[in-house]
């Protein structure tokens, strides 16, 4: 039973990675950088841009460079989290498939970092002058994962959820 909680962790894990790393391939490969291709007039565009900052381009400064440290060792330290709490689970598909997506999104987003020293956003989406920031397929399974995880955690009776 131990190896089907890592199959399943390991196999959306590299899902959410290559899902990530292809969309980005084809997005650097096709769109020249901060040039928009609008796919729905007025709402949703497909751009090529570098965060090299956080979510919603928190220290994304091209003046600074400890910013990449930083994320590399949030992104061990939640990898090694992720670890340690699927180890020590009780059997659930659910929240192993949620913690999958969160691993991949953030080894996807890790990849740019240090291919880049910057992770490639190109999800646009907005409505007149509101304007949600620029994301990818990485940032999209970190977000699914991490509400998946937290709902069969929360859904989970108290006790139910540790190992025995």
């Amino acid at each position: 039973m131990i190896r089907k909680r890592y199959r399943i962790l390991g196999g959306m894990a590299l899902l959410a990675l290559t899902l990530d790393q292809l969309s980005k391939w084809l997005v650097v490969r096709s769109i020249p950088e901060h040039r928009p291709i609008t796919i729905i007039s007025g709402l949703f565009d497909l751009v090529n841009i570098r965060n090299r900052g956080a979510a919603f381009g928190f220290l994304n400064r091209s003046d600074i460079e400890w910013q990449f440290w930083l994320f590399l060792c949030a992104t061990a330290a939640a990898v090694w989290a992720i670890l340690v709490l699927v180890r020590s689970a009780q059997e659930n598909t659910w929240l192993f498939t949620g913690l999958g997506l969160v691993m991949g999104g953030a080894l996807g987003n890790l990849v740019d970092r240090v291919r880049f020293r910057a992770v490639v956003d190109f999800l646009d989406f907005y409505w007149r002058d509101w304007h949600w920031p620029a994301f990818n397929i990485a940032d999209s399974a970190i977000c699914i994962g991490a509400v998946l995880a937290c709902l069969v955690l929360w859904r989970t009776p108290s006790g139910e959820g540790e190992k025995s």
